[in-house]
């Protein structure tokens, strides 16, 4: 639950789509480290991104909690899911990037035999330990309490010492020149070391994100090998996949 102080900060963000930790700790008469910790209450439920010295309203949507996002476009993660997790052999490495759709991924998993999984959720290392084919690795770092992602440079120092023969990943959107996108810098952070790290990337992702918007550069198309979806709904993806000899996978959910 947001603190007084704490609503009026996210209306006044909402009115001016970015603020600045001086202007509000003196509107406040507080100190700026308050406002910072205010400031990362609101970036924890997705209502803001953070920059330095500031942060702002999350450009074009509302970024959804976890739960909400684990429900949206529900049975196409699953049916994405279980076409990734065909895709991975047995007796290989994989980096397993924090998502809802990943989320699924990690759920078909369970009959996979000498599978070694780094991830940066701590929540899928607690369902993954328990699947007796699956060894489980987790970085060091700054567990996100909204929905169990490990963030900061400890993490995303740990992820570069593997060379892993495949990344899941996922994104909050896609953009029409290939960009893709998310909400969270020190999320993208470990996300990017371990698209650098991996001899194939596997992006998965619901059709509803063609075409979104958000506010951080995750990376490109051209860095990813595949990608898995449901449908593919905009004209322009089967193409641009095309150009950058992209391999699109349909899950037919």
């Amino acid at each position: 639950m947001l603190s007084q102080r704490q609503r009026k900060i996210l209306g006044l963000i909402e009115a001016q789509q970015r603020v600045r930790v001086e202007d509000l700790a003196a509107r406040f008469a507080t100190s700026p480290q308050t406002i910072r910790k205010d400031l990362q209450a609101l970036a924890e439920l997705h209502h803001v991104v953070r920059f330095h010295g500031g942060a702002a309203l999350v450009g074009g949507v509302e970024y959804a909690s976890p739960a909400q996002r684990e429900g949206d476009a529900s049975a196409a993660k699953q049916a994405i899911g279980a076409a990734v997790a065909a895709r991975i052999p047995q007796t290989c490495a994989v980096f397993m990037n924090a998502g809802t759709t990943t989320a699924q991924v990690v759920r078909m998993l369970s009959g996979h035999s000498q599978l070694r999984v780094i991830t940066d959720n701590v929540d899928f290392a607690a369902e993954m330990r328990l699947f007796p084919g699956v060894e489980v690795i987790v970085p060091g770092g700054a567990v996100r309490r909204s929905d169990g992602a490990i963030l900061g440079a400890e993490a995303v120092d740990y992820v570069r010492q593997f060379r892993v023969d495949y990344a899941v990943i996922g994104a909050a959107a896609v953009a029409e020149d290939g960009a893709l996108l998310d909400f969270d810098l020190a999320e993208v952070q470990v996300c990017r070391a371990m698209i650098a790290h991996a001899a194939h990337v596997i992006l998965a992702i619901d059709a509803g994100k063609f075409g979104r918007s958000a506010p951080v550069t995750l990376g490109h198309l051209r860095d990813v090998h595949t990608v898995v979806t449901d449908r593919v709904a905009p004209s322009w993806v089967t193409p641009l996949c095309s150009k950058h000899e992209v391999e699109l996978v349909l899950s037919g959910a």
